[in-house]
């Protein structure tokens, strides 16, 4: 069974973990090394069991902790070779280095990963969709916005990861942020609102395979949780789609773990799978 939990998202830091019976992934390691370790451990896991690192793109709040993270954990780190150039300049204590080409499908383990080009303001951020024995995950963030060779990727999977950074009332309200930073969060190579992960949601569960939608990447000041959660919900409930479970990673412990492909979504929108509910890695 394909599963995933987030280890933390927002905009301080993000990182999560998929997973089967036999192969782990971590997912970015945009928190501190100590918190990714105490995190992992409360998920049941060993960070020196891991079977590889895998990097959406080069930004620190996506890499902050690998270097210190490294220092004592020797998976190989996937990533496309101009993120390893800006990377690894930073991240010296890496024993190994993995390129991967968007749109190219690779293997971690009996994970099966397919890349994808997204557009964000980083030298080349990829999203990606994780198969093992028909269960798909799709993962989608720091995305400027939603492009067709990201829709094309993301059809059929059965749980999805996407951000939805801000709220757009709530970022045009805000006074601690300067116009420019509102017009970069904004452009089509910076987040995706509420409003657009909601359209991306509504694209995917057209489908018919689409059971869970966590979200990440929430602006602690421009978003928050209801709000975030509403804006899906009533996208959904708008086009008759029901039970799918939708819910807000959170940024200060993980969130999850999920069972991907298993028809665990609960009928209760939002609702949180307890860990004590499904199998752990072992």
């Amino acid at each position: 069974m394909l599963r995933f939990a987030a280890l933390g998202s927002g905009s301080s830091g993000n990182s999560a973990l998929v997973y089967t019976d036999d192969t782990c992934v971590l997912l970015d390691a945009g928190i501190s090394a100590k918190q990714l370790r105490l995190r992992m451990v409360a998920l049941g896991f060993e960070p020196e069991r891991l079977d590889g690192i895998l990097l959406t793109h080069e930004h620190g709040d996506h890499t902050r902790g690998l270097d210190v993270f490294c220092r004592k954990v020797e998976a190989p780190i996937y990533c496309s070779p101009l993120t390893l150039e800006v990377v690894s300049q930073s991240v010296t204590s890496a024993q190994s280095w993995r390129m991967i080409e968007g749109g190219t499908p690779f293997q971690i383990g009996d994970i099966r990963v397919e890349s994808f080009t997204v557009m964000h303001d980083a030298v080349d951020p990829m999203g990606f969709v994780f198969e093992h024995r028909g269960s798909r995950l799709g993962f989608a963030s720091d995305v400027g916005h939603v492009t067709g060779v990201m829709r094309a990727a993301l059809k059929g999977v059965h749980a999805l990861f996407v951000e939805a950074n801000y709220c757009d009332t709530m970022l045009q309200n805000d006074t601690k942020r300067p116009w420019s930073l509102k017009q970069r969060v904004a452009s089509r190579h910076g987040h995706l609102s509420n409003a657009q992960a909601a359209d991306l949601v509504l694209d995917v569960a057209s489908s018919g395979t689409l059971e869970r939608v966590l979200l990440g990447h929430l602006s602690e000041d421009c978003n928050c949780p209801e709000v975030a959660e509403t804006a899906i919900r009533v996208a959904l409930q708008r086009e008759r789609i029901q039970e799918i479970g939708v819910l807000c990673a959170g940024r200060e412990a993980p969130t999850g773990p999920f069972e991907v492909g298993g028809s665990q979504a609960s009928a209760s929108e939002g609702s949180e799978v307890k860990q004590a509910e499904l199998p752990l890695f072992s």
